[in-house]
């Protein structure tokens, strides 16, 4: 459907399971892709914790299942923040794969959130570090690569978020729109090597992730857990709340040619939520 047989893709925050990270990894590979499933691998202190993190072993488990649909696959161990980890990783995804076509920077800390005025600087730190500087590095590196192979393209999973705010998420809300400035100005600048850059904007997916932020969320409105996901639905036009496939699936379509005159686009995928 997609024509992505025989690409590469890099799918940063992809070894969760799960998560959206997996299902973009898992559609990938069944339009025929050859994918890289990257992740921080293990807990690193209070912010990284095993609950929120992409481990090992779960990396492993997603890179047999793509294999499975008969493409190439591999697990590396990626910390984002990092640019020798970064660059590190597009290296080893051309040496082993042959080449980068795809880069999608959906690694992203949604969990770190507090009252403004009490809000700490390093969870600040923590949450821009990886939503918006791990985008920067890695947009840096698959662009270097991309550059001089014909172009290729680069994919940020943002959020509505980036488009509307957030009580308690003040570094999540700001990583957000950053992400989608950092989109629009690279599609400027890298349009003239056929790189194409754009955002897929999310709302409210019940991943585990989403499943926490229901709960810190229910507990600040004083709600129970099942009236305040009823609440999400029922102002939604649609009527339901974001699937994983839901990103998956405009993910895929921007990598593909289908999209060849589609860049500096941050696409809402909302179910009508957000139109902004």
């Amino acid at each position: 459907m997609y024509q992505l047989k025989g690409k590469t893709a890099i799918v940063t925050g992809s070894g969760r399971k799960g998560g959206i990270g997996e299902a973009i990894i898992m559609l990938l590979a069944q339009e025929g892709c050859n994918v890289v499933v990257t992740d921080i691998g293990a807990p690193k202190g209070d912010n990284f914790s095993k609950e929120h993190i992409g481990i090992s072993s779960d990396m492993s488990d997603i890179v047999d299942a793509a294999k499975l649909l008969g493409v190439k696959a591999i697990a590396v161990v990626c910390d984002v923040r990092f640019e020798d980890q970064v660059s590190q990783l597009v290296q080893h995804t051309v040496r082993t794969m042959g080449g980068l076509d795809i880069m999608v920077n959906n690694a992203g800390v949604g969990y770190i959130m507090e009252p403004f005025t009490e809000f700490k600087s390093e969870s600040w730190d923590a949450v821009l570090d990886v939503n918006l500087k791990g985008a920067f590095l890695c947009s840096k590196h698959a662009a270097i690569q991309m550059k001089d192979n014909g172009g290729g393209s680069i994919i940020n999973i943002a959020s509505q978020a980036a488009k509307s705010g957030f009580p308690f998420a003040a570094a999540y809300t700001a990583s957000k729109h950053g992400m989608v400035g950092l989109t629009r100005s690279n599609a400027v600048e890298l349009g003239t090597f056929g790189i194409r850059v754009n955002a897929v904007c999310p709302n409210h997916i019940t991943t585990g992730l989403g499943h926490w932020q229901n709960k810190f969320f229910s507990e600040k409105l004083g709600q129970d857990y099942d009236t305040y996901l009823q609440a999400i639905k029922d102002k939604n036009p649609l009527g339901r709340t974001g699937m994983v496939e839901d990103i998956a699936k405009a993910v895929a379509f921007l990598a593909s040619d289908q999209a060849a005159y589609i860049t500096g686009e941050a696409m809402n995928v909302s179910g009508g939520e957000e139109y902004h």
